[in-house]
């Protein structure tokens, strides 16, 4: 993993579109001297930009006991505003532009977005540098935005997949922050309006030039729009201090819990099992996303019996994650009748045998490989797309790079490291099992 994080200083290059790239559109790239990392992505985009702010912070460095939920709090605090553009008035400018702007959290960053016309572009830079370099804000609105995070907790908890992962998570780790989810452990969030003295350390400590990555796209100059980021950010200081994350050990054997949700749903039913954290380079990681379409996509033997033959799954559907750490390969299936979980479960864990058993067939593995590089290519119309698909990339290792590793390395994968990996990392030993069911029929 840190081998592909790009580092540079005072440098610039432009990558262009070869044969060996997937990424169909040239960029250009530089770090100035304070760390800050830029991305220019110039495409078609009918007049339009879209600005993104990666923060490569998320609920993953949230190490502190009793202060999780930090790092989506400040998805909401940024739109507080600074001396120079108190929120309101910079509510006004960005509506007064027509933009569109919104921000996100997960386990490992917090992106902030806007898209608007290229005539806003420098008015854009202005306040969005402003405020990722001089928010502001009193202990009053603190504690109010502290309130509305708990809202949107309890808000959350109504859903039953919400509640089914927080509870799969706290039981399928033990020490990692990946134990929580972004929204935080219940008690730390409604606890939050105490620390307004901590806030400002976390802002101080993980809102550096050092630790977040501009991606531009659509209708720009390149070298224009370098002049902009360089006169409103060069005097960003550094600080960044990252978080010392627990590593967590390794699994010891299978794990359940049954998660009761107070109300109507469908029964769910999630095999969770313990995978690796995101590496281009490693053919089994790559693999393991290959074996997740091959295995349980729409495609797939088990969504045809499941889901359209026996209709015993309302839906079905399989993730390994791009994360910085190890995280979970999720097998999730809807259940129609609580009665079918077990013949839910007994089926998904015999598609497993069969790719434990038997390489998969050559021209399957090529059409899922195909399928997997065209769906990601046809995703690629609207810079505000463009940036959203390679977000994970840019989050978790700093630059674009390794996801053309990513797909060269797939390109090479085998039928039998498809085996080697269903072998490897769906191990009973490395599961937990969670089954959500309601209290009403």
């Amino acid at each position: 993993m840190k081998a592909m994080l790009l580092t540079f200083s005072f440098f610039a290059c432009c990558t262009m579109v070869t044969a060996e790239t997937v990424f169909p559109y040239s960029y250009r790239q530089e770090t100035l001297a304070n760390g800050l990392h830029v991305i220019l992505i110039p495409m078609p985009g009918g007049g339009l930009v879209t600005y993104w702010s990666v923060v490569r912070t998320g609920s993953r460095d949230e190490v502190e006991p009793g202060k999780s939920g930090f790092a989506h709090f400040f998805e909401h605090m940024m739109f507080r505003g600074t001396k120079k553009y108190p929120g309101p008035v910079y509510d006004r400018i960005a509506t007064a532009m027509g933009a569109n702007s919104n921000a996100f959290t997960t386990d490992d960053f917090t992106a902030f977005h806007l898209t608007f016309a290229k005539e806003s572009l420098a008015t854009v830079v202005d306040i969005e540098s402003d405020r990722f370099q001089n928010l502001h804000y009193g202990l009053e609105a603190f504690q109010t935005e502290a309130g509305a995070v708990y809202g949107e907790y309890r808000k959350d908890q109504t859903q039953p997949l919400f509640l089914l992962e927080e509870k799969l998570r706290n039981t399928a780790f033990d020490v990692h922050t990946y134990k929580h989810t972004t929204m935080g452990f219940e008690a730390d969030v409604r606890d939050m309006p105490k620390a307004y003295d901590y806030s400002l350390t976390f802002f101080r400590r993980f809102y550096r030039p050092e630790n977040v990555v501009l991606v531009i796209a659509g209708d720009i100059e390149p070298a224009a729009t370098l002049d902009l980021i360089r006169k409103y950010y060069r005097s960003w200081p550094r600080g960044y201090a990252a978080a010392k994350v627990s590593r967590e050990p390794p699994p010891a054997g299978e794990r359940r819990l049954e998660v009761t949700y107070p109300g109507q749903t469908l029964p769910v039913l999630d095999l969770a099992y313990r995978g690796e954290a995101f590496d281009p380079a490693d053919r089994g990681y790559v693999a393991a996303r290959l074996l997740a379409a091959l295995a349980f996509g729409e495609t797939s033997d088990a969504f045809k019996k499941l889901v359209l033959d026996e209709q015993k799954a309302e839906s079905l559907s399989a993730d390994v994650p791009i994360n910085r750490d190890a995280a979970l390969f999720e097998v999730v299936a809807v259940v129609k009748r609580a009665e079918d979980l077990d013949a839910v479960r007994k089926g998904l864990e015999q598609a497993i045998r069969r790719f434990q058993t038997w390489p998969v067939d050559a021209d399957q593995l090529a059409r899922v490989k195909r399928h997997a590089k065209y769906a990601f290519l046809m995703e690629l119309d609207t810079p505000s797309k463009v940036v959203s698909a390679i977000l994970p990339f840019v989050a978790v290792t700093g630059g674009i790079e390794a996801l053309d590793r990513m797909y060269a390395e797939a390109e090479q994968v085998m039928p039998e490291e498809i085996m080697a990996a269903a072998r490897k990392y769906f191990d009973p030993k490395r599961r937990t099992i969670a089954v959500l069911k309601g209290t009403q029929p």
